[in-house]
């Protein structure tokens, strides 16, 4: 047997951590010497130490490791468990990712402020277009709910083109509508591709003809998507600067589109807009 200490270099936790998973019936000792209270442990308890401590740095409570250890769960169960902890623990990590991309996008617009120049949102007629569609809900119109949902679209409305025989005839074409029925902020994601095909009832995806804009507020974004609130805050300025209002959510318009390079992508944002 070794003693709490040595067991404890063991399992690479400290001794106080061992004396109180042994107060809360977590890890009980092997024996315990009923002069001198010193503990001893056998080898094979590392095991249930090294689930322990698995189960704790995926989020579980001591009381949760508790209750799934004396279940006596065997090892696929328990390699499960910790599969399933592991990708909620890697999607919580993606979204704060997300999330602090955002931020850094914010932090330079902020510190960009004074230097944007309307004089690169051009007014003009934008013309019909016929495009194969996808779509799905994000629960709003922020960077961070419309990436992870509008991201899948493309790449499987490629493959579900290439399967029908259709091909692509110009850019692809991001749109937004508000969700039927939906009184708060979702909106219904719509990743296209600009085609020259009648639509039909065999296709597993939607043909859709983008109506004109006789009056777009237009500018080229170059960069990534998640800078995107840069070019529309000129946008913006310029609307307000030349009396207009908008008319519903931007176009967005993929003009170049380097797939490991999002610094290098171009894109232009339309946004129809009247007096």
């Amino acid at each position: 047997m070794f003693s709490i200490g040595d067991f404890a270099k063991l399992g690479r936790v400290s001794v106080r951590m061992l004396r109180h998973y042994d107060a809360i019936g977590l890890l009980r000792p092997a024996a315990v010497d009923p002069a001198s209270g010193y503990r001893s442990y056998h080898a094979d308890q590392l095991r249930r130490l090294n689930r322990v401590i698995a189960l704790k740095d995926l989020g579980f409570t001591l009381q949760q490791v508790q209750r799934v250890l004396d279940d006596e769960l065997d090892v696929e169960q328990l390699r499960g468990m910790l599969r399933l902890q592991r990708a909620e623990l890697a999607a919580r990590l993606a979204a704060d990712a997300a999330r602090l991309t955002g931020i850094e996008a914010r932090l330079r617009m902020i510190e960009n402020e004074g230097h944007m120049h309307t004089e690169d949102v051009v007014l003009k007629k934008i013309a019909p277009v016929r495009v194969a569609e996808l779509s799905a809900v994000a629960a709003s119109y922020e960077s961070v709910d419309i990436m992870p949902v509008i991201h899948p679209l493309y790449p499987e409305l490629l493959c579900r083109l290439d399967a029908a025989g259709v091909a692509v005839t110009g850019p692809s074409v991001a749109y937004y509508d508000p969700a039927p029925g939906d009184s708060g902020e979702a909106v219904v994601v719509h990743a296209a591709i600009q085609v020259a095909v009648a639509p039909r009832d065999d296709h597993d995806f939607t043909i859709v003809d983008l109506p004109g804009i006789d009056s777009a507020a237009t500018i080229i974004h170059r960069g990534p998507m998640h800078e995107a609130d840069r070019s529309m805050h000129i946008l913006a300025g310029w609307v307000e600067e030349h009396g207009y209002r908008m008319i519903g959510y931007a176009r967005e318009v993929c003009l170049e589109f380097v797939p490991d390079d999002p610094d290098k992508w171009v894109h232009e944002f339309q946004v129809e807009v009247a007096r």
